[in-house]
C-alpha cells in the first residue's frame, strides 16, 4: 500500500487554495474572501477521510472545480464557495439547511441544486437517462450557476478518468458528448466546450483521438513556421497603422478535425483548416467596430478572402452573445486560413460566456446578469409534456444549431436556429402570433409556412383571429418553442371538443334510452377500445363515433349475459369530469402513413425487427414485395439508409382520429345577393373546418362554386353538405374525387 505524507498533502491543498484566490476572475472583497475561506475550512472538514480513486485526497476534486468556476467561468464568491461544497451534501453527514445556516440562502440552494442533479441514477435505459437529463436541465429554473457549476465538475471529472474502468470511462464520455459539450457551447464557454469534445473523444474513440494528437504533434514545427510566415506579413501593416494588438495561432481542437475528417471524408492530411489566426486588439468602445473593420482591410490587402466565408459577428453577434469578425483567406502554399478578429472585450465574452457580459455593462451585478442567460434557456423547459427523450433531443438540437439572422418588416434583427422556418419566426416574435398565422411573406412573396428561412430574410406574418394550430404544424416548425406551443393549443382544443363531445353524446344516448354516467362512461370506453373518456368525447365530438356505432353500443348493453362479462373486465376508471382534464388523449396508432404528404400506401411490416403501432418508423422501397416498413433501430436499418437511400419513404404511425383530410365539393345554385357571404359563413360556422380554397363565379343568374375544404372525416364532411343544401338558392352540392 502506497504510503502517504499527510503533511506534504496539507501543503499541497493549502497551496492550491492560494491560487484559487490568486487566478480569480471577479474583484474578491475582504467578506468574499472570507466566505470562500469558510468554505474550504467545511469542504476540508467534511471530506478528511475521503480519498479519490486514484488515491489522492478528496478535497482535491472541489478545490479543482472552484478553480475552473473561478477563473475559467469567472463566477463570484457565492459560486465559488458553492463548487467547494459541491459534493458535501451527498457524500457526507452535512444537510443543506447546515449549509443554509453556516452561509446564506443562495449557497445552499445551488448545493441543493447540485445534489439533485448528483442523486439521480446513473445506470438507466435511454428514457431514464433523458428523464434524469431533464431533470438536470429543469435546475436552471432555479439558478443557471448550478448547471456552470455542474460543467465544471464534469470537466474535472473528464481530465481525471484514467483511473476508472473502461466501461465508465466510455458511458461518461458519451454522456459528455450526449448533453455537456452542447450545453456548454450554448453558454458561450467556447474554452470549456472544447475540452469536454476532445476528452470525449479521448475515451469514445480513444485510437481516433491518439492519431490525430501524434499527427498534431508531428506537424507542429511546420505549422507554427506557416503561422509567423502569416504573422509577420500582417505584423508590418498593422504595426504602420498604430493598432494595439497580439497574435496568436490557434490550433483547430482535436474533436473539430475528427469532426470534419467524417463530414467530408478525408483524411487528416486533407483538413485543410487545421489551425486559425486570432488578433485581439485593445479598444475603446467607441472604436471597436471601426478598428475590426480597420484589420479587415489590411487582411485582404495582403491575402484574397472567401466572401462565401466572411462571419461578421460584431454588426449581429450570437445568440451566446458571442462577437468576432471571422475572415478566412488563401494564405501562402494555397491553403485557406481562418482568422479571427476580436477586441480584448469580445475575447474574455468568447471565454468566459455570461461573467464576462455583466462585467461589462454599467452598474450590472452578478445576479442580473445571470437573468439574461436563465431566459436564453429556459425556453425550451417551458413545456414538459413531451416524452423525456424528445425533449432532449428537442433541447439539443436547438442547444447546438447555427443560426440565421433575418429580419421583421421593420427591419428589426432576429436571431434563429438555421433549419427555422416562417412559422418559427411568427413564434419567436410572440407564442400568440404564432397561434394566429394564417400566413407568411417571405422577401415580399406569400411563402408556405414551412419554408426554411436563410440569412437576411424579411419576414412578414399575417394573422387572423379565426386561425387555429393543426397537427399538421408540428411538421412546419423545428423550434422547441413553437412545437410546445403547438402542442398546448392543440391539448387545449382537444379538450374543448371533447367538452363539446360529451354534452352531444349525452343527448344522442337519451334517445337510446340510455343515461351517461361513470359506469356506461367505462363500459364504451372499454366496447370502442379506447384508454379514457377523454378519447371517447373527443371522437364522439368531432363525428368519428357515429350515430350507428352508439347503437352497436345500447344494443349490446341490452343483452345482460354480455354486460355480465363486459362488467368482469372493466377497468376502473376516474369519474368522468376528472377525466377530461386529463392532459392524454390516447395515441390510437391505427394507421401508417408515407412521406410528407402523409399518403396511404400498401405496405408489409418487415420480419427482421417485427414494428409494431406506435415504433419509429421508415419504409424501404424493395424490387418485388412493394414497400416493407422497419424500425428505425433494425438492425438492418443504418445499412439500408447507407445503401440505399433513395429507397427509403419516411412513415409513421398516426391517429387517424387526429388526422386531417382534404375534400373538393362543386356548388350551383341561383346566383342572388349575398349568397357567397351566406356560403362562406356556414362553412366557417361548421365545427372542425377549415377552407383551403375557394373558387366562386355567377354568369346569368347562375352561381357556380368550387370550395376545398380541410376536414378531419367523412361524418363532418356529410354535416357541412347538409347544411350547405338548407342555404336559400343553393341546388346541387356534390364531392369531387380527381384533384
Amino acid at each position: 500500500m502506497v504510503e502517504i505524507d499527510i503533511e506534504k498533502e496539507n501543503k499541497a491543498i493549502a497551496q492550491e487554495y492560494k491560487e484559487l484566490l490568486r487566478i480569480s476572475y471577479q474583484t474578491l472583497s475582504a467578506e468574499d474572501k472570507k466566505m470562500i475561506r469558510k468554505a474550504f475550512d467545511v469542504a476540508v472538514d467534511a471530506h478528511q477521510d475521503q480519498r479519490r480513486k486514484s488515491g489522492e485526497a478528496y478535497i482535491f476534486h472541489p478545490i479543482a472545480v472552484a478553480k475552473i468556476v473561478a477563473s475559467e467561468i469567472g463566477l463570484g464568491a457565492t459560486g465559488i464557495a458553492a463548487a467547494l461544497l459541491h459534493d458535501v451534501v451527498e457524500d457526507t453527514e452535512v444537510t443543506v439547511e447546515d449549509i443554509e445556516k453556516m452561509f446564506n440562502k443562495k449557497v445552499a440552494q445551488l448545493v441543493e441544486g447540485l445534489t439533485k442533479i448528483a442523486q439521480v441514477q446513473k445506470d438507466l435505459n435511454v428514457s431514464m437517462q433523458a428523464e434524469n437529463f431533464r431533470k438536470m436541465l429543469l435546475t436552471l429554473n432555479d439558478d443557471v450557476r448550478v448547471i456552470l457549476i455542474k460543467l465544471a465538475d464534469r470537466l474535472h471529472n473528464m481530465q481525471t478518468m484514467d483511473s476508472m474502468a473502461e466501461h465508465k470511462q466510455i458511458k461518461i464520455a458519451s454522456e459528455t458528448l450526449y448533453i455537456y459539450a452542447p450545453l456548454a457551447h450554448r453558454l458561450g464557454l467556447y474554452n470549456i466546450k472544447t475540452k469536454l469534445e476532445d476528452l470525449g473523444l479521448k475515451y469514445t474513440e480513444p485510437q481516433v483521438y491518439n492519431e490525430i494528437v501524434s499527427k498534431i504533434k508531428e506537424t507542429k514545427e511546420e505549422q507554427d513556421a506557416y503561422i509567423k510566415d502569416i504573422s509577420d506579413v500582417l505584423q508590418q501593416s498593422l504595426d504602420a497603422e498604430g493598432i494595439d494588438y497580439t497574435i496568436k495561432g490557434r490550433p483547430k481542437s482535436i474533436y473539430s478535425i475528427r469532426r470534419k475528417m467524417l463530414a467530408q471524408g478525408v483524411s487528416f492530411d486533407e483538413v485543410y483548416d487545421k489551425f486559425a489566426l486570432r488578433i485581439v486588439y485593445k479598444s475603446n468602445p467607441h472604436d471597436e467596430k471601426f478598428i475590426a473593420w480597420k484589420i479587415y482591410s489590411i487582411v485582404t490587402d495582403h491575402y484574397r478572402p472567401s466572401p462565401s466565408r466572411l462571419r461578421d459577428w460584431i454588426s449581429s453577434p450570437k445568440s451566446s452573445g458571442y462577437e468576432a469578425l471571422h475572415i478566412t483567406v488563401m494564405g501562402p502554399k494555397g491553403r485557406w486560413v481562418e482568422i479571427q478578429v476580436r477586441s480584448e472585450r469580445m475575447d474574455e465574452i468568447a471565454e468566459k460566456g455570461y461573467a464576462a457580459h455583466y462585467k461589462y455593462k454599467q452598474g450590472a451585478t452578478e445576479e442580473s446578469g445571470l437573468d439574461v442567460w436563465l431566459n436564453l434557456l429556459k425556453e425550451a423547459l417551458e413545456n414538459s409534456e413531451t416524452n423525456a427523450v424528445d425533449f432532449v433531443e428537442d433541447f439539443k438540437m436547438n442547444l447546438y444549431s447555427k443560426e440565421i439572422f433575418v429580419f421583421t418588416p421593420k427591419g428589426e434583427i432576429k436571431s434563429l436556429p438555421k433549419g427555422a422556418t416562417s412559422l418559427d419566426f411568427a413564434f419567436s416574435i410572440h407564442s400568440e402570433i404564432g397561434v394566429k398565422t394564417r400566413g407568411t411573406r417571405v422577401n415580399g412573396r406569400l411563402v408556405p409556412l414551412n419554408t426554411e428561412l436563410k440569412s437576411g430574410d424579411q419576414i412578414e406574418v399575417i394573422t387572423s383571429q379565426n386561425q387555429k394550430p393543426t397537427i399538421n404544424w408540428l411538421d412546419y416548425v423545428t423550434t422547441s418553442r413553437a412545437k410546445n406551443k403547438i402542442r398546448n393549443v392543440l391539448n387545449e382544443n382537444t379538450k374543448k371538443i371533447a367538452e363539446e363531445g360529451k354534452e352531444l353524446l349525452t343527448r344522442k344516448l337519451k334517445h337510446l334510452k340510455v343515461t351517461l354516467n361513470e359506469q356506461v362512461v367505462n363500459e364504451m370506453v372499454n366496447f370502442f377500445r379506447l384508454k379514457t373518456s377523454l378519447d371517447l368525447f373527443y371522437r364522439v365530438g368531432i363525428g368519428a363515433i357515429d350515430n350507428q356505432q352508439l347503437k352497436d353500443y345500447a344494443s349490446q348493453k341490452s343483452n345482460t349475459l354480455m354486460n355480465f362479462f363486459k362488467s368482469k373486465i372493466t377497468r376502473k376508471h376516474h369519474t368522468a369530469d376528472e377525466d377530461i382534464h386529463k392532459q392524454v388523449l390516447s395515441a390510437n396508432y391505427d394507421m401508417l402513413v408515407f412521406g410528407p404528404e402523409h399518403d396511404k400506401l400498401d405496405y408489409k411490416l418487415s420480419t427482421c425487427c417485427n414494428p409494431i403501432p406506435g415504433d419509429e418508423v421508415f419504409g424501404f422501397v424493395t424490387i418485388n414485395e412493394g414497400i416493407k416498413v422497419h424500425k428505425k433501430d433494425c438492425p438492418n436499418a443504418i445499412s439500408l439508409q447507407s445503401n440505399y437511400a433513395y429507397r427509403i419513404i419516411q412513415a409513421k404511425w398516426i391517429d387517424s382520429s387526429q388526422q386531417e383530410f382534404k375534400a373538393i365539393l362543386n356548388i350551383t345554385g341561383m346566383d342572388s345577393l349575398g349568397l357567397t357571404n351566406e356560403l362562406t359563413k356556414v362553412i366557417s360556422n361548421n365545427m372542425h373546418v377549415n377552407i383551403q380554397s375557394i373558387s366562386l363565379s355567377g354568369e346569368a343568374g347562375i352561381f357556380n362554386g368550387q370550395v376545398a375544404v380541410i376536414v378531419q372525416n367523412n361524418t363532418i364532411l356529410k354535416k357541412l353538405i347538409d347544411n350547405i343544401k338548407k342555404i336559400d338558392g343553393i341546388d346541387k352540392v356534390t364531392r369531387v374525387y380527381k384533384n
